[in-house]
């Protein structure tokens, strides 16, 4: 499997897509205004203590004030609020309102919910993770060879000593890497967090302590795989940055990463910005004819498998479950594509026969591995549907690219002409009953005021009737279909 990365970047945005076989799997989006939170140090201020909660709510400079439960909480000797707490020890043994702690953010600020943070602090570089508070050597779960995971320990535990006061993670990029660029990540970010607590001293509560790298960065960072054959950027600016830090980091990817310098747009190749339209659609094509209809909500997001216009060759059982194998992979690919996170339900379409089931189930497991969010795949519910839980650390494109529509707020429908008639009626007649007043004007949209006219012509003249005053239409073009005003002459 090939893979490529293209960035895109702008004054005010950078866009990056990761390409698998000239497929987009995942997209990222970092604006200037809206620049993603996680990994980023504070240091906060404890505002609230909730001990029914087991949780506090934390001051780190931002329009929200911040959630820290007890259980993202270090109990080890170096935590801010002193030595060790009994492993029983409630939230108000370990934080006491006004002090001050040192935080890293564990989740953007999602909807109307503040910022995620921890106290388990961790620094990233290419092949290691620092873990400031934590003890020994692990490595990555992703290396599925047992020799090379043997290696990196035995290296890391030589490197690091019987005497180290913190804890490193073996990332998955590490495969194959040398004792040298191991040691030389290790130092690089022993200084890191040296640098990061000096700097926790100096600044006051409620402040930046440390910020993650920028996107274009990040991307050469995390997302740098065996089978990464080129990184394609085009910002002339950030090209040469990306090979300043990769030459100091991971020099064997500088050939990988190249100027883009044709005259069409970047994400115009492999049709990328037709690809984001389509991520934001419901309804998903499947190439059999079936189709998937993606709904997000705050609670959860649920998706619909339908077979459309695949009728199969065999018999219905084979056609469905055909449409539902289709589907295992085209829903992996879109949770990814859109990053939808938390509770998501998967309605697939019965199958009688149990030997389906389980292969869809598998299928379904298996396009999740390549996803670098941590999910996790019920039993089948005695409904037939599938829950499943993805991470979710930041917002989905849907809500990073759109906001609720004005006219619906967000509910996906908007009353029907008809039905804003009737209530147009009824006012009239609310009107009619406490006010005096010699003509009534109805200020509508023109479907409305069209249908008033229309349909709803014999109503109109039984009201006039009732009323025993004219009713004057008139259309305005700023009021959507639900909007009218009934105004007294």
């Amino acid at each position: 499997m090939s893979e490529e990365i293209l960035i895109n970047v702008t004054p005010r945005e950078v866009r990056a897509a990761l390409l698998e076989n000239g497929v987009v799997q995942e997209l990222l989006v970092e604006r200037a205004t809206r620049r993603g939170l996680i990994s980023n140090i504070y240091k906060g201020r404890v505002r609230r203590v909730l001990p029914g909660m087991q949780a506090a709510f934390i001051d780190i400079g931002l329009e929200r004030t911040a959630f820290l439960h007890e259980s993202d909480i270090s109990r080890g000797p170096d935590t801010e609020q002193g030595p060790a707490p009994a492993p029983t020890a409630g939230i108000r043994d370990l934080l006491t309102e006004g002090g001050d702690i040192l935080v890293q953010v564990l989740k953007d600020p999602l909807g109307s919910k503040g910022a995620r943070l921890t106290t388990y602090i961790t620094l990233p570089s290419r092949y290691l993770v620092l873990l400031p508070r934590g003890q020994g050597v692990g490595v990555s779960a992703r290396i599925e060879d047992e020799d090379e995971k043997r290696r990196l320990r035995e290296i890391m535990e030589e490197i690091v000593g019987p005497d180290a006061t913190a804890g490193f993670i073996v990332r998955t990029a590490a495969e194959g890497a040398s004792r040298e660029a191991l040691r030389a990540d290790m130092m690089f970010l022993e200084k890191l967090w040296e640098s990061i607590q000096q700097r926790a001293q100096r600044t006051a509560a409620g402040s930046l302590v440390h910020e993650d790298l920028p996107l274009w960065l990040r991307v050469l960072r995390d997302l740098l795989s065996a089978e990464m054959e080129r990184v394609l950027i085009d910002s002339e600016q950030a090209f040469s940055r990306m090979q300043e830090f990769a030459a100091m980091f991971i020099p064997q990817m500088l050939p990988m990463i190249e100027h883009y310098k044709g005259k069409r747009p970047i994400f115009d190749l492999h049709n990328i910005e037709d690809e984001i339209q389509r991520a934001l659609d419901r309804k998903v094509p499947l190439k059999s004819g079936g189709y998937l209809m993606i709904d997000q909500t705050e609670a959860m997001t649920t998706v619909d498998v339908n077979t459309g216009a695949y009728v199969g060759h065999r018999n219905l059982e084979e056609t469905i479950f055909r449409t539902n194998l289709e589907a295992s992979v085209a829903i992996a690919r879109q949770l990814r594509l859109r990053n939808l996170g938390g509770i998501i339900i998967i309605d697939f379409i019965d199958m009688l026969e149990a030997d389906h089931r389980q292969q869809v189930m598998q299928e379904l497991e298996r396009a999740l591995q390549r996803d670098p969010a941590r999910s996790q795949i019920m039993e089948v519910s005695s409904l037939g549907l599938v829950e499943m839980t993805r991470k979710r650390t930041r917002e989905s494109l849907e809500r990073m690219l759109c906001e609720p529509c004005p006219i619906c707020e967000g509910r996906g429908f908007i009353k029907t002409a008809e039905t804003v008639c009737y209530e147009i009626f009824r006012e009239i007649v609310r009107q009619h009953r406490q006010f005096e007043f010699q003509e009534l004007m109805v200020m509508a949209h023109q479907d409305v005021v069209e249908r008033l006219l229309d349909e709803e012509s014999a109503s109109l003249a039984e009201l006039e009737e009732f009323t025993g005053k004219p009713i004057r239409l008139q259309t305005d073009a700023m009021y959507s279909q639900e909007q009218f005003d009934v105004v007294l002459m």
